[in-house]
Formats: C-alpha cells, structure tokens, sequence
C-alpha cells in the first residue's frame, strides 16, 4: 500500500512545491529507479537468507512512505521515494521465486495469488493515504507507519513456520548470468518489445489518473483518489484470474486478447460520458494488469537454472519501459495535455500485438 501513495499525493505535491508535470515524472521515476538494477540483484539473491528480506523490505518501504507529507522540500522527498524504490527492488526479486516454488506445476496461478496481494494494495493505499489526509493534514500522514510496524512483527511470526530455506539451498546455480543472459537475449528482446508498448498506457494512468481527474476534469481530490483505486480495484481482479485462465489457455493466447482489449476501453474511458468513464475505468484496470501474472509465469517456465536472475531481468525491463512511459506521459502532458497522452497511448498499445507473436517464437527456443 506505501509504495502507492505517490500518485494520489501528487496534485498536493504539485501545489506544495510549485512543480510541474514533468518534474512530477521524474519523483515517480526515482521511486523506480533502483528496479533497475534488479537484475543484478537476481546473480546473487540467491545465497542469501530470503527471511530477512521479505520482513524488512516492506516495513522500509511503509516508514520511508508514511513520511512523504513531512518532506520539507523536494530534495527530502525525493530520497524518501528513492529508498522505497530499494525496498521495494530488493523484495521483489526473490518473491517470485518463492511463489513459483511452492506452486508446482501451477505456476499461473501461484502468481495470481502474489500479484492479488500487489493489486490489492494499489487498490486500498490511495484511498488510505487521502483519508489520513483527510483526518490529520499532509503532515500526519507518518502514523500510517504504526500499523507497518504491528504488520512487520505479526510477519515474522508467520514465517518463521515455513521451511523454504531447505527448498531454495538445493536450488542448481551452475549456469553464470552471462549465459542465461546470452542464451534468452531473443526472449528478454521480445518481451521488452511487447512490454514497452503497453507501459505508456499503465504508467500513465497509475500516476497521473488522479492528477487528470482533479485538474482536468474538475473532480475533488478524494474522486481523484477513488478514481485510481478503481482502476486497481478491477486490477486486482485481473492479476488473480488471469494467470490461472493462462494454465488452461496458454500464456500466448492470454497476452494475445489482453493486448487487443487494453486500447479499446482506453478510448471509451476518454471519449465516453462520466459513468460510462467509470465502468471503463473498471475494464481497463482489468485488462492493463492482467498480463504481468502471465508474464511473470512464462519468465519462471523458460527452463533456466538461474530462476532469480530471471526474475530480476524481468524487473530490469519492467523499470526500463515504465520509467521511460511515466517520463513520455509527463513530458507530453505538459506540452499537449494528459487527456491527448492517454489518447496517444491508447494507439501506441496496438503495436504489443505483434509482439506477442514475436515472444511466442522467442520463448519456443527455450523449451
């Protein structure tokens, strides 16, 4: 939820600090940044105790975003997002890996369920930050950490039960990075390709919707902020069936419809009147992130012996083509506008089509 609150901050922000749209996507690529070095991370995540990382890394993440309404000035603020981009980089490399070990077989579906807990909390952190807004001002926001830390505590308790450090010590690591790089650059190309399309269309909406709604469309804050968690209300939705309907269908046929289906109700999210906006809004989040369920399980079924460094080069090309969507979406709303951005995106998004076809060849190299 913390590493959410960015994007319904940002039209307070925006006044507090005098700044624009752009230098509003450079802050959210801060907070990015660090995921792009997560491939790295995935060489070695492996020799180390996963415990530590998956109770910490959250709880850093949560004090580092409960602090954002303190920030006294940008420079504050941009270290703040900046440390929850390393939390948040250093949890997700070994957490696929965990999942996909204990899914067996049914790898789609035990991304489902890790992407379900992600999806759920964009939902839920908007509306919670703009409610301790509400309550307390923008400098109150810090006792949101209290219940990060009951949270962190109650974790360690629970995981203390589960044996994964005798699954992950008999893990095969005898390939080096170099060679699983060398052997899969035609997949991590592909997947980049079809990712990259897609991500002007998300990253835009996921920072700027509030922004959009508010100073375009004339809707309060608190709208804004209900706006967003719609989106990743359906969001959650979307993450949780569709990487369980990819076991039965296929990967590609999956990624397939999702890519036809994203710019059409982009369009009727811009072009349709205001309840129309909303049930669109509901689709869309559906659509925009279902695919990465069904990525994150195509990444871990490549056949690789080096399941974290996979993991951590899909991170890698995840923070590449965001960064770059979110940079794109600010710069252009400030030169045309958001609602000609989204439009704009919504038409960049067919080009994914063909590169589901493209990953599909990529990935039947690698049985």
């Amino acid at each position: 939820m913390y590493s959410s609150f960015l994007a319904p901050l940002l039209p307070l922000l925006l006044k507090k600090y005098g700044i624009d749209l752009s230098v509003a996507s450079w802050l959210s690529l801060l907070q990015r940044i660090p995921s792009l070095f997560s491939a790295v991370l995935g060489t070695f995540v492996h020799k180390i105790r996963w415990r530590p990382i998956i109770i910490l890394a959250p709880l850093v993440t949560a004090l580092s975003g409960s602090l954002l309404g303190l920030a006294p000035n940008l420079i504050i603020l941009a270290i703040l997002l900046f440390t929850i981009g390393i939390s948040s980089a250093i949890f997700h490399v070994p957490a696929p890996v965990i999942i996909k070990d204990f899914s067996g077989n049914r790898a789609g579906k035990g991304m489902s369920f890790y992407m379900l807990g992600g999806e759920s909390a964009r939902m839920l952190g908007p509306v919670l930050v703009v409610s301790a807004v509400s309550w307390w001002g923008l400098e109150g926001t810090w006792r949101l950490a209290i219940p990060a830390v009951v949270a962190a505590f109650v974790l360690s308790l629970v995981l203390e039960k589960i044996p994964y450090e005798k699954v992950d010590k008999n893990r095969s690591t005898t390939n080096s990075w170099k060679k699983t790089l060398h052997r899969y650059s035609g997949f991590f190309i592909a997947l980049t390709v079809y990712m990259l399309f897609r991500s002007v269309m998300r990253a835009g909406l996921s920072t700027f919707l509030p922004t959009y709604m508010v100073g375009t469309q004339g809707n309060t804050l608190l709208f804004g902020a209900f706006s967003l968690s719609i989106l990743q209300a359906t969001a959650v939705a979307g993450t949780f069936l569709a990487g369980t309907l990819s076991d039965k269908i296929g990967r590609f046929r999956m990624l397939l419809a999702l890519a036809i289906a994203s710019p059409f109700f982009m369009f009727l999210f811009l072009w349709a009147p205001p309840l129309l906006q909303i049930i669109s809004l509901l689709f869309l989040g559906f659509v925009l992130a279902a695919s990465t369920p069904v990525l994150l399980a195509l990444v871990q079924e490549q056949g690789s012996d080096q399941p974290a460094f996979m993991n951590g080069s899909f991170t890698t090309i995840n923070f590449i083509s965001s960064a770059l969507a979110v940079l794109a979406a600010g710069y252009l709303g400030d030169a045309i506008g958001l609602e000609k951005t989204f439009l704009f995106s919504g038409f960049l998004a067919f080009a994914a089509i063909p590169a589901v076809f493209l990953l599909k060849k990529q990935s039947m190299k690698n049985p």
